[in-house]
Parts: structure tokens; sequence; C-alpha cells
């Protein structure tokens, strides 16, 4: 697969703090523009910490970024790889974890991308940061020569590289995961979710979802059979690596898979007033979930968060809806996940990124739930014979009435990152959290959250994870309806000239003493040799 190196970036300033050129000032205690104060955290970092983002975009670019951070929170750029991926736009990423370590050898992280293309190409990238060694190649070194004209440093490895692509859906792929290192899993609009083993690549086992019922297409449709939109939006798997959760397009319901036999375990409708009350309910609705995601809420109790158009619903382990999370923030969501507040995960917050460039978090805590918001009805208007639309539907206030006795309460708004006081305008198409630690006595472990928008433009910040604790403590007891607090810290902007689709990120690993990029062994040219610490009970079908 070729590479180029993009020269075009223009320097973006991290607004409205300084770009990540000049230097940051630590954190402390400050009031936000709308004269509200922040939380502000003592904790920082131990060490230097380096992050690798990988970008993919609408013009069929994937993107390789390194941001240093150093323990005064400044941030560095530099581009590690570029390679123009598949043939139209990228629609999806996965990391793997990375490789055992071996004395000698550097460790790597599979990625893997999905586009419209119905291919998945496999990558294999290196797990540490580029070592001195690698940057000094000898005198006109190639990267100190692109580094000279580019605006940004470009720290090629040579190890980054395209290992193989695989070819078993005959449709746009939708979403790509890596349980565990030995399985990817992927799902596609020709309605499949496949398990292939990354030692030899074989599709070890796919299921298939039913072709959706046709529903509010016109009298007249000459579509033809089977045309219908369809396929699988999302996948979900249970830590268990038991139980699979997938939503698809056209259907109004979650289908459960048992991943021990590859087989249909049932299917859950979202029900019309669940819907109704998420803001699908409408005739132009389609009422199918976006996405989905596994948690866990507070007393480590397991969950699942089905996120639609503008709304989530959470359900609790017996597959009943639990709460909504966003019946005041009508904004278009984007992606989904949970970040947990504690070391041992057993509490945690729904964070999610929307429309109007935040990533929200709202705990769904059984004792952080509220009741639902009011329905507002329309104003009634007096007819001719001097009595009111609502005297005139008395069965239809009925019904509202009974509807509004069931309304499901409603998650609390925790917190919020970014936004307009960030200088955060638009959409925020997809963000990763990664965990960094901190000085002992500063505070706790930190939250690195790298944020990617269809302005190109990949953004860090940097959260302690006391600030969560902080501002959900100071939450209890007060109105649903208050302002909840910003929280974070912009550290950076990179922009990367290209529409961002997806986002994925990982903490790299410090390189051991002695190992080089140049000592690697040249041995992934195939899918053989891409994954060599897969155990015997690996081989076995899911």
């Amino acid at each position: 697969m070729g590479k180029r190196k993009r020269t075009d970036v223009s320097n973006e300033t991290a607004a409205p703090g300084p770009s990540h050129t000049k230097k940051a000032k630590p954190a402390a205690p400050r009031r936000e523009e709308n004269g509200k104060p922040t939380i502000s955290s003592s904790s920082s970092l131990t060490q230097p910490v380096t992050i690798q983002i990988v970008t993919g975009s609408y013009d069929r670019i994937l993107h390789g970024i390194t941001a240093t951070i150093t323990p005064d929170e400044k941030v560095e750029f530099a581009d590690t790889f570029l390679f123009n991926a598949h043939t139209s736009a990228i629609r999806c990423l996965a990391l793997s974890p990375p490789s055992a370590p071996e004395p000698g050898r550097a460790q790597k992280v599979m990625l893997a991308s999905g586009s419209s293309d119905e291919r998945i190409n496999v990558y294999n990238i290196s797990a540490h940061p580029p070592s001195s060694s690698s940057k000094k190649d000898g005198p006109g070194d190639l990267n100190d020569v692109l580094s000279s004209v580019a605006p940004r440093r470009i720290l090629e490895n040579r190890k980054n590289r395209e290992v193989g692509t695989l070819l078993h859906h005959s449709a746009s792929v939708t979403r790509l995961a890596f349980p565990a290192r030995s399985k990817l899993l992927s799902a596609a609009e020709d309605s499949t979710v496949a398990v292939a083993r990354t030692r030899d690549w074989a599709v070890l086992s796919s299921v298939r979802t039913p072709a959706p019922r046709p529903q509010g297409r016109p009298s007249g449709d000459t579509a033809a059979l089977g045309a219908a939109p369809g396929g699988v939006n999302d996948f979900a798997v249970h830590p268990s690596m038991k139980l699979m959760i997938t939503v698809g397009r056209g259907e109004r319901c979650m289908r459960l898979w048992n991943l021990m036999t590859a087989r249909k375990a049932g299917v859950l409708n979202f029900g019309r007033d669940a819907l109704r009350q998420a803001g699908e309910g409408g005739r132009g609705s389609l009422g199918e979930g976006r996405r989905v995601v596994w948690g866990r809420a507070g007393g480590g109790d397991d969950e699942f968060c089905v996120a639609f158009d503008r709304d989530l619903l959470v359900f609790g382990m017996d597959s009943t809806p639990k709460c909504r999370v966003m019946p005041d923030h009508r904004s278009k969501v984007h992606e989904v996940c949970y970040v947990a507040t504690d070391g041992e995960g057993d509490a945690s917050l729904l964070a999610v990124s929307t429309e109007d460039g935040r990533v929200m978090f709202f705990s769904t805590k059984s004792e952080d739930l509220t009741a639902a918001p009011a329905e507002t009805s329309k104003t009634s208007r007096p007819s001719k014979d001097g009595k009111t639309d609502d005297d005139n539907n008395n069965n239809k206030k009925a019904e509202s009435s009974s509807s509004q006795s069931q309304s499901l309460p409603v998650a609390k708004f925790v917190a919020y990152l970014g936004g307009k006081e960030a200088g955060v305008t638009g959409r925020i198409k997809d963000f990763a959290v990664l965990r960094a630690a901190a000085e002992e006595g500063g505070g706790g472990e930190r939250l690195i959250i790298p944020t990617g928008g269809s302005d190109g433009k990949v953004r860090v910040f940097s959260l302690a994870v006391d600030e969560l604790s902080e501002a959900a403590a100071a939450r209890k007891g007060k109105d649903r309806d208050e302002e909840a607090r910003r929280v974070g810290r912009l550290l950076g902007t990179y922009d990367t000239s290209n529409r961002i689709t997806c986002l994925e990120a990982f903490v790299m690993i410090p390189r051991p003493e002695g190992v080089e990029d140049s000592e690697d062994e040249d041995g992934d040219d195939g899918f053989e040799d891409v994954s060599s610490e897969d155990d015997d009970d690996d081989e076995d079908d899911e």
C-alpha cells in the first residue's frame, strides 16, 4: 500500500487557550466565560505520555498522529503515517490490544479499517513511540527533510504498514471491534456479523440478521425485492465474551446472540411508548438503534445503552428500559461510551458526543435518576361551537395522561467537555477515552480525550477523574434544570484538512531498553504472522 506525506496541514490554534506550540499554563482555579467557576484539580502526569491517534475520513485517508503530552500539559503533534487506504469513505476503525511483550522484540497493535467499498484493511502499527535512533538515520534523513518544510514534525515508522485485506462482506462495513487480540468482529450492511481469527484470518463463523420488514414505504414503491434499507448498524459484545447485542437498519428492536453457539438468543422490541419518549415515535422516525454499548452503573450492575438519533435509552439486565438520557438536549447523537470513575470499573458515567460540539457525561445510577419532565401540550384553540380541541379529543387526552404516568425517569446530567466555551462549535463525530497515571497524592488518574469532528480538527482534552467525581457530587440534590459545569481543559488542536468520520487512539507503551525498530523481524508481510500469541483455546469456533 502506497504512503504519502502530508505537507499542507495548517497549524491550528487551540481555542480559547494557547496552541500546542506555546507553553500552556498549569491548571489552576479559573472561571469560565459565563462566570461559573470550574472545578480545579491538582493531579498531574508523572512523565510524558505519548498517544497514537488514528483518524478515518470521507477523503479515504487513514491518518496517524502522535500527541506527546508533558507533565505540565504541553502537547506536541507529529505525523506518523498517512495511507490512501480505501476507494470510498472510511466508516469505522478498530484497534486491538498490544501484542505480548517478548525480550528484544517491539510490541505491535493491529489496526482495522472498514469502508463503503466492502473491504476491511488490516495494518500493523508500532505500540512504542518513535525512538531517538529512528529519528536520525544519518545525514539527509528523509524525516528531517520533510519536517523542515512541513508545519508538523514527521516521525515515520517503517513498521507501520498494511498487511492485507479481508473481503468476506458484500456491502458497506459499518462496525469493527477487537474483543480480544485473537478475534476481529465486523458488521456490514449485508446483515451479517462475522468473526475472524487473527492468526490466519479465517472466518470462524457469521450470524445473519433477517431482512427487516419495510415500514413507511410508499404504496407505489418500485424498489426491487430485498432492496429496502437493511444491515447491522452496531453491535456490542458483553465483557464475558458470551453475549452480543446488535441493532440494525429498519428494525425497531435489538437482537441478542449467543457467541458460544453463534445462534440467536432472542429479540427485544423497543416498545411504542419507549420510542415515543426517545423522539422516535413520529411518522417519519425510523425507530432504529444507531449505537449500542455495554456498561456498568453503580453497585457493579451491568447495563447497556442504545442510542437513537437524538436520545438514548438505558436498559438493565432484565432487558427493560431503565431510563432515558437526553430529554432536554435534543442534539444529534454521534458516539457513546461508558467512562469508569473508579479503579475497579464498578461505577461509571455515560459519555455522549453531540452535534453541538460537546461530550456530555450522565449518571445512570438508580439514586441519580429523576422524574421525567411534564410533556408540553399544544395550545388549545376554540372551535366554532365554543369547545376547545382538548374537549373534542377526550380519548387522546386520557391516552396522553396514561403515557405520562408511565414516563421513564431521566439520567442526571453531570458535566460536559468542550462546547462553545472551548471554541468547539461543530459536531464531534467520534472520540476516545484514555487513562494516564498521575503523581502520587496528586488527585488520581487523568483522562486524555482526543476528539475528531467534521471540520477536520483533532482536539486533545485533559480531564482529571476526580473532576468527574466532584462534579457528580456537586449535582446531588440539585434541580435537573440547573446547567451542568464544564470540565476538562483543551490542550491542543491538530488540523488534518480532512473530514473526519471516525477516530481511535491508544496510549503508547514506553520502549524497552535495547529494542529498536530496525531490530524487529520482517515477518509481517502476510496474515499468517500478524498475531503470534494465540492460545490453543483461541482456535475453537466462537
